[in-house]
């Protein structure tokens, strides 16, 4: 599954990489307002800082309705500018939500992680291993949080329109499918390291967010098995059985069709 999920990926961003990449640039051009219209509001400090934390909202928005835009290309077919503009309202309150864990998550790193890592350090005996016991709590819940909410927006996409029950199953998603979600976050690393390298034009926010839909996209095939066989081992799932269409949909192509494809 996972070869197939990385070959799809590559087939979809190679065939969508204008779409792709004005996404992109769309992005960037967003990351500009909270990042450089705070700093020529220096003078007035409160208005710098609603100017960032919307910026950071619409940011975040961008990234609902580009994800509920690329589901069309996971699904083997294509968006438009329409398509896009019409997502962002149903954006609004992902990202809402989404900024709102971030901001969350920063304080847990920033203030509360902090507290405890400085109570262990200045602290002696018992209340040093508690400070100490209580950092380690609090980073590898941060863990879980990352490697569950990377597939935030593709649960909205795929699975429930709800933000509580999106939130839940987030979290059921990554612990049934633990390896998997450690393996995306790598590949987001990856995808982001490489972006840096294009000017993050490809395969940049937008990229990723294709891949991550994708993974979500296959990996719910499992479910449409086991409810199909509740007698099934979950352990050992027929994927090459569960992707013979999807192989089918992808297809195989040379070197020569990826360059000229009016070639073929």
């Amino acid at each position: 599954m996972i070869g197939f999920l990385i070959k799809k990926n590559f087939f979809d961003l190679w065939d969508n990489l204008f779409r792709v990449a004005l996404l992109n640039i769309g992005f960037i051009a967003s990351m500009a307002v909270p990042i450089f219209i705070p700093a020529f509001l220096e003078g007035v400090p409160l208005l710098g800082l609603i100017v960032f934390f919307l910026g950071i909202v619409w940011c975040l928005v961008y990234l609902a309705a580009s994800a509920l835009s690329l589901k069309a290309v996971s699904d083997y077919g294509s968006f438009g500018f329409a398509d896009f503009f019409a997502n962002v309202k149903k954006g609004l309150p992902l990202g809402i939500v989404l900024g709102i864990v971030i901001f969350l998550c920063y304080l847990l790193v920033t203030v509360v992680m902090n507290f405890y890592l400085d109570m262990a350090l200045e602290a002696e005996g018992t209340g040093s291993l508690f400070g100490l016991l209580l950092a380690a709590v609090i980073f590898w819940t941060l863990i879980v949080v990352v490697l569950s909410f990377q597939f935030f927006f593709a649960v909205r996409t795929r699975l429930d329109t709800k933000l509580s029950k999106i939130i839940k199953k987030c979290f059921i998603f990554f612990f049934d499918n633990t390896g998997f979600c450690i393996f995306s976050l790598i590949n987001v690393i990856v995808f982001l390291v490489l972006s840096i390298f294009l000017a993050f034009l490809i395969p940049g926010p937008a990229g990723i967010l294709l891949f991550l839909d994708e993974g979500m996209r296959l990996r719910l095939l499992k479910y449409d098995y086991l409810e199909a066989n509740p007698d099934a081992n979950r352990k050992k799932i027929p994927w090459d059985a569960l992707l013979i269409d999807e192989r089918e949909r992808t297809g195989t192509r040379s070197l020569r069709s990826f360059i000229f494809p009016w070639k073929d």
